[in-house]
């Protein structure tokens, strides 16, 4: 409702107008909601998908149900890699990387380091993410977030390759309420984060290269600190100082010390990084000190955590763990959440690098993670008092689940993301389902495009979807595509070829040591599409399979079964795993043969 407060010596002429203005506001807001709705019904070149659904079926499940007071390792299944946590009170937040994914950064909350629930991404407006001409494995690397006791204010800093952006903060008040826009940070490197200490004094580490001249080796880093100016929100200018050079030993060469977060603990300081690269030699390390600006010296047990030292085919392997974040959880005990990767039989990423969590014995002088140096087994205790919930009343699933999708919902799940701009410029919801506005722009091109993913989140799964469309020439596709990125991923889509309308899948792949993207139609098929078609994409492990139906029972293979390896982090390179989309283009280059 508008309300229209008038003054009592507001004239008439005055009150026409107003009331005038009103009504053309009334008008043009009506006018677009009802255009909105009836977009779908225009054309039936613009695609309309309903209920989707997502199903997976882990063996490593199966096999080890939970008992009541036990929940699963990962908390985040999928692409939720370096995870950051902080408290306020009783409320924990953790946020992890989002690269080019956009909305950026989503961002958890809980009670009580079990049960999380999303509450929406950090940065989620084009002011703050700027990602739009960047490849999938850029943009935003690494968040921290910390909450400082002393204003009463959450932090979250990061790096975002892309957009002339940098090292930034973002600031709130209340994280369920939104975020700040960038403040762009005057430091090089990667990886910062925050330590607020209790005088009040602020200071910002990260990793960064050497001092020019004195790289001994290819993966030599630095971790350096600042003090930072809380008033200002800017690193106070000739305040950097090398607090770590190389790693915990520089004799032996270490590679990649990154990811450092600073904590206090008992009048010490403790600065936690990660070791290694974040691949098969990754760990957690630690160091101490009397001043938050050092000297640190490494504990004499490090690594705190890694996964490195055990055979390669062990059962439900859990690999490459660190970027790790400590906190103080409900029940007075320690607790670190860090990312790691579960590889299907070939040794493959495809669910790209997980949340997890474990304790952290922090009774001697230097915490390490319990269990975090023998090989990780898939459930955890759950701390004392505290009930499972996940996958109920909004909490987010883990373990083995299926989430469906109608499109009835007001406000679009945050598991729903899209790729280098906002969803809200190619989507809108009809009667029939959601509607993607086709963008001239194919999934091969590094600019946003007209997608809506839901991360693959098990090495078994089913993706399945409903498709009202009819493409009106050569260049309008639409359907699914399974992506690691732009240059590695499977198009499985309905498109137009002289009178007839076919559906195929195409692999697109770029080979190491080309620049340019091969594609192959790996098969097609003529398609009735004057009744919306069921389209699905499954995998068990390494070997996935599209099929499509058009009665809604019964499902024809298209293709075979073909490899998962270019949706692998190992094949494909980068950073993320594989997203699974609903897809459309005005652009489509694929022809069935």
């Amino acid at each position: 409702m508008i309300r229209v407060k008038l003054g009592g010596r507001t004239s008439i002429r005055r009150m026409q107008i107003g009331l005038l203005s009103v009504f053309m506001i009334l008008f043009t807001v009506t006018g677009f909601s009802q255009n909105r709705k009836q977009k779908g019904n225009q054309t039936k070149n613009t695609p309309v998908f309903t209920q989707v659904e997502y199903s997976g079926n882990d063996q490593v499940y199966n096999d080890n149900p939970l008992e009541a007071d036990e929940f699963y390792n990962p908390i985040l299944q999928g692409c939720y890699p370096d995870p950051a946590i902080t408290r306020k009170g009783d409320d924990y937040f953790l946020v992890s990387s989002s690269f080019a994914m956009f909305p950026g950064v989503p961002i958890f909350h809980s009670n009580d380091l079990v049960n999380w629930t999303q509450v929406g991404h950090v940065l989620d407006r084009t002011s703050q993410l700027k990602v739009h001409d960047t490849g999938i494995s850029a943009g935003v690397y690494a968040p921290a977030i910390k909450y400082n006791p002393n204003n009463d204010t959450f932090y979250m800093i990061t790096t975002q390759f892309a957009g002339d952006f940098g090292n930034i903060v973002v600031k709130t008040n209340d994280p369920f309420k939104g975020w700040s826009d960038p403040i762009k940070l005057k430091f090089n490197g990667i990886d910062p984060s925050m330590f607020f200490d209790e005088d009040g004094k602020a200071y910002v580490v990260h990793n960064d290269a050497p001092d020019q001249g004195k790289e001994l080796y290819n993966g030599h880093r630095v971790i350096k600190i600042w003090d930072y100016d809380v008033e200002n929100d800017q690193v106070i200018a000739g305040s950097d100082k090398i607090i770590v050079d190389g790693g915990v030993d520089l004799s032996k060469k270490p590679i990649w010390i990154e990811a450092p977060h600073i904590y206090k603990k008992n009048g010490k300081y403790y600065l936690m990084c990660a070791e290694g690269g974040t691949g098969g030699w990754h760990s957690e390390v630690i160091f101490i000190s009397d001043n938050p600006r050092g000297p640190y010296k490494p504990a004499p047990s490090n690594p705190i955590l890694t996964q490195r030292h055990f055979p390669k085919d062990r059962p439900n392997k859990v690999d490459w763990a660190g970027h790790a974040d400590i906190v103080e959880g409900p029940d007075g005990k320690y607790y670190g959440v860090f990312l790691a990767i579960r590889p299907n039989e070939k040794d493959r990423v495809n669910t790209g690098r997980e949340t997890f969590i474990l304790p952290v014995d922090w009774s001697g002088e230097f915490p390490v993670f319990e269990n975090g140096l023998v090989p990780m087994e898939p459930k955890l205790k759950m701390p004392e008092g505290v009930e499972n919930k996940t996958g109920q009343n909004g909490y987010f699933p883990n373990g083995n689940f299926t989430f469906t999708e109608d499109f009835t919902s007001e406000k679009l799940d945050y598991r729903w993301i899209g790729l280098r701009g906002p969803r809200e410029e190619f989507i809108s919801t009809t009667k029939k389902g959601l509607q993607i506005q086709p963008f001239e722009v194919n999934i091969k091109e590094v600019k946003p495009t007209s997608t809506l993913f839901h991360r693959q989140q098990h090495k078994n799964f089913s993706f399945e979807t409903t498709l009202d469309y009819t493409p009106a020439s050569e260049k309008d596709l639409a359907g699914l595509v399974a992506l690691q990125n732009e240059h590695s991923n499977y198009v499985f889509g309905i498109t137009q070829k002289g009178e007839e309308y076919y559906l195929l899948l195409e692999r697109n792949e770029k080979p190491r040591r080309s620049r340019q993207v091969e594609s192959k139609i790996v098969a097609s098929t003529v398609i009735d599409v004057e009744n919306p078609v069921h389209l699905k994409v499954q995998a068990n492990g390494d070997n996935y399979e599209f099929s499509y139906s058009t009665n809604g029972t019964d499902f024809v293979n298209l293709g075979g079964t073909v490899s998962g390896d270019i949706l692998s982090t190992n094949v494909a390179g980068g950073f993320t795993g594989c997203l699974l989309g609903l897809y459309a283009t005005s652009a489509n280059d694929a022809q069935p043969e």
